[in-house]
């Protein structure tokens, strides 16, 4: 994008706003340090600011102080940390039992009792460490199911879900924050009818945000107005108890099923499902189109397309997100998060001289990816499994608010051609920048574990990135996790059309994270 007067560079100061009391009274209700006395320790907003910025700066081997004053500079300057951050950075003598993470995803809740309740337990220690935790349901056998070891018939997930549910109202109860929790359910599932009306129930399932995972098979059902099957994957059990003839598709359909290992399975790796019921697509979508209209959920999910951008697609398959639904994540996968302010990098707002600050922008955003990075090592998360994960990919998401009230300081009309470009302009800086600070940390101190591993070429990897055989490789060859993410991620692939030799130096030298940006 060819920069108008609007956007221009500009290294002269922006003007700033007073924060009004409404802001001031969140900062100190939420985020402020205070004792248990509930004495302020943090005596005002800048102090909040300074606690931050030195307990990632004590993070650094080296060049302490030098990297404290980069952070506060970049914190005063529009760098906003998520809240958890900015609530319990540096606080761990006031808060040893907290995390700086804001949210995270289970790990995959199997179609067990004994799981089903471990999988609860784990989520009440997330909750009580300040985080918020997205699950899938789906993987649960629908309701009237045969359950063979207790010879019963199950009440289906929904009624798992209330579990969940009076959990997270008792541990934020208890720690005086509201939990927050999102469900995912796959819109194959016999039971998805109850999950998108669940909420007509007054009172139920209120710590939830409810999720269809919509896939791509469903949307091309609703464009032919086709029918549209609703099953759940068979085990051998379950085969012996329904004696289903597999080759019947009215009783059996055979269909992808992420982690399908436990089911059966043909030769091309489909799973068998048993059929329990088939209705018009359509009817299904205009089911969801009304709840989401009258009562603004269950919210929509395209998770082949999720799965497709993944850079992490060789080694991850996403099945939920964290509770506000703006990061995919794996099982056990945590959401590190940050904002850029972008009001602040207007100067001479509202005349025809205003402009985009864009070299502090990439400063800003250059300074920020070194202070998130940090907050890997001071996570504070709950569990093994989920400080294992974010230590492994060291994934982040930095994104910008304010968009619109920008476009009004720099007398750009919302949703105009002009607007289009500046978004996308912004998009792409904060991009790139990330990247090439994400380069520079794994040349300084070591790119994400995952870049160094060895991965084994298979069938279902030559199938998802078939240009991988045109590059000559073949099943049983070993490929490095930072070739497999640089060359053959779909995103990357797109960040290579705007900057090719970046994306080839870490090809090479790998980064410091696999993930870095998120739009709430």
């Amino acid at each position: 994008m060819q920069p108008t007067s609007a956007l221009a560079e500009s290294s002269e100061q922006t003007t700033s706003i007073s924060m009004q009391d409404a802001s001031l009274d969140i900062w100190d209700k939420k985020y402020r340090l205070k004792d248990k006395q509930g004495k302020a320790i943090d005596a005002e907003l800048d102090s909040t600011y300074q606690r931050v910025a030195k307990a990632l700066a004590d993070v650094e081997t080296d060049r302490k102080d030098h990297w404290y004053e980069q952070f506060l500079w970049a914190l005063r300057n529009g760098a906003i940390p998520a809240g958890r951050i900015i609530s319990n950075a540096g606080a761990l003598a006031y808060k040893p039992a907290t995390s700086t993470i804001n949210c995270t995803v289970s790990g995959t809740i199997q179609d067990s009792m004994q799981d089903i309740l471990d999988k609860n337990v784990e989520a009440g220690l997330t909750l009580k460490a300040g985080c918020g935790i997205g699950y899938e349901f789906s993987t649960l056998r629908p309701k009237g199911a045969y359950v063979s070891g207790a010879g019963a018939l199950t009440s289906g997930p929904l009624s798992f879900m209330d579990i969940f549910d009076k959990m997270c109202f008792t541990v934020s109860s208890a720690g005086g924050r509201r939990g927050a929790q999102m469900a995912t359910f796959d819109v194959h599932h016999p039971d998805v009818l109850d999950f998108i009306r669940a909420k007509r129930e007054d009172g139920r399932l209120r710590q939830f945000n409810l999720s269809l995972l919509i896939t791509d098979d469903f949307v091309k059902a609703v464009k032919a107005d086709g029918e549209w099957k609703l099953s759940f994957p068979l085990s051998e059990n379950d085969q012996e108890h329904n004696q289903l003839d597999l080759n019947d598709p009215n009783q059996v359909e055979w269909r992808y099923v992420p982690n399908g290992s436990d089911y059966i399975q043909n030769a091309e790796g489909l799973v068998a499902c048993k059929v329990y019921k088939t209705i018009r697509a359509q009817r299904l979508w205009d089911m969801i189109m009304a709840s989401t209209y009258d009562y603004a959920e269950p919210g929509f999910i395209l998770i082949d397309q999720v799965n497709t951008m993944n850079n992490n697609w060789f080694c991850e398959q996403i099945r939920a997100t964290n509770p506000c639904g703006e990061q995919p994540l794996p099982p056990y996968g945590s959401c590190l998060l940050g904002s850029v302010n972008l009001t602040l990098f207007v100067e001479d707002a509202f005349t025809d001289q205003a402009r985009f600050n864009w070299d502090k922008y990439r400063r800003v955003v250059g300074t920020f990816t070194r202070m998130l990075d940090n907050v890997v090592e001071i996570n504070g998360l709950a569990l093994d499994d989920q400080r294992g994960e974010i230590e492994r990919k060291r994934r982040h998401g930095m994104g910008f608010l304010g968009l619109g009230s920008t476009l009004s300081l720099l007398g750009i009309p919302y949703g105009g051609a002009e607007s289009v470009a500046f978004t996308e302009e912004v998009s792409k800086v904060l991009a790139i920048t990330v990247l090439e600070v994400g380069l520079e940390l794994a040349k300084e101190k070591g790119g994400a574990p995952i870049m160094e591993e060895t991965f084994i070429v298979d069938a279902n990897m030559l199938n998802m990135r078939p240009e991988m055989i045109d590059d000559g490789y073949d099943i049983g060859d070993e490929v490095s996790g930072k070739v497999l993410l640089a060359k053959y991620s779909r995103y990357m692939q797109k960040i290579a059309e705007e900057a090719p030799e970046l994306v080839e130096k870490i090809a090479k030298k790998g980064c410091r994270f696999t993930h870095h940006t998120s739009i709430a």
